[in-house]
């Protein structure tokens, strides 16, 4: 076990502040009083507003101000089958800018663009989205580029367990870095800490070396290619309110002490059966520092299908010098960057 996670003094410094000021807003749908760091480095002593709290840090988790990477993701057939869909992503994250404050940045936590590039089928899909810090104030919003019809329209429908891009319904948009979005639908739970076997230092699945066409293997990535240590883990369960519905009633988070980024997720069904199963096996970009996840890997265990996504091996790496601005997030910019 190597506690590798690190981030920038200045992530430290600014949650150490939030410590004293931090708060939720609403029934969880927001925070107030943080800025830069993580919200809750304290969680609360009742365990529906830490786990609440706990969400609520890994999505704010230190991710870089800006970065481009390709995200590319192999749905695998049973039979170990699968056409790569090629995917650019770009993000902006104001939350993170040094000295920004929730005011300044106008409720946006970040700004998130993506482009299929490939198969020719799918090739030329945008989505746009503007994720934000307080969904009573405003909830996301979300816009996409339609190739055939030219044309850009809002996607109101980008949340929950909608499916995720290009994903062949094994994963939903929710699950993209293994939680995203609002936390509305859900009561959440802090059950405690345990030790837990989490994938961790996956530097071997990360590197240029290794190649995709050897990772991939029917079922699973190839264990060959993946580490696994024992860390301290927060344990939070989400269970769907009454009137509310989702595809996976009951899930189950594993969030690394350290960095909060959540390592492994199981996913119920209706019935209470274990219905899908998720890991990110995580690095420390040393040149930040950040820890984030290098794959994301959605199991269904009925089907015998998964869906790896990150797969960036022969692609460029994670590029966290990558330089933008909040005009290349504008809708009205959506349409021109989808036809180049």
């Amino acid at each position: 076990t190597r506690r590798s996670a690190s981030n920038p003094a200045r992530t430290y410094e600014m949650t150490m502040k939030n410590a004293l000021t931090g708060e939720l807003v609403g029934d969880g749908d927001g925070v107030t009083n943080v800025a830069e760091g993580i919200p809750f480095p304290i969680l609360d002593k009742d365990p529906k507003l830490a786990g609440m709290e706990a969400m609520w840090n890994h999505k704010l988790k230190y991710k870089g101000v800006s970065a481009r990477r390709w995200a590319d993701q192999a749905p695998v057939t049973a039979s170990g089958k699968y056409v790569m869909v090629r995917i650019k992503e770009e993000l902006l994250g104001l939350y993170y800018r040094q000295g920004a404050t929730l005011a300044e940045i106008n409720n946006i936590l970040i700004y998130f663009y993506q482009e299929v590039v490939s198969p020719p089928r799918l090739a030329g899909q945008v989505l746009l989205v503007h994720e934000t810090l307080n969904s009573e104030i405003g909830p996301r919003q979300a816009w996409v580029y339609n190739p055939g019809q030219r044309r850009v329209r809002r996607a109101p429908n980008i949340v929950y367990d909608n499916p995720g891009t290009a994903a062949d319904n094994l994963r939903t948009t929710d699950m993209t870095d293994m939680f995203n979005g609002s936390l509305a639908r859900f009561d959440w739970k802090l059950v405690g800490k345990r030790e837990m076997y989490v994938p961790y230092n996956s530097y071997k699945a990360h590197s240029d070396k290794s190649k995709v066409e050897d990772m991939i293997k029917p079922g699973y990535i190839d264990p060959d290619y993946l580490r696994y240590e024992l860390h301290r883990v927060y344990v939070v369960e989400a269970t769907v309110k009454a009137g509310q519905r989702h595809i996976n009633p009951r899930r189950t988070f594993y969030l690394d002490e350290d960095s909060w980024q959540i390592l492994t997720t199981d996913h119920y069904d209706s019935a209470g059966n274990l219905w899908r199963y998720s890991d990110a096996p995580s690095v420390n970009y040393y040149e930040v520092p950040v820890f984030w996840s290098t794959l994301e890997n959605h199991h269904d265990l009925k089907s015998g299908r998964y869906i790896a996504v990150g797969l960036d091996n022969q692609e460029q790496m994670y590029d966290f010098s990558f330089q933008t601005t909040p005009d290349m997030f504008s809708p009205q910019s959506l349409r021109q960057r989808g036809i180049q």
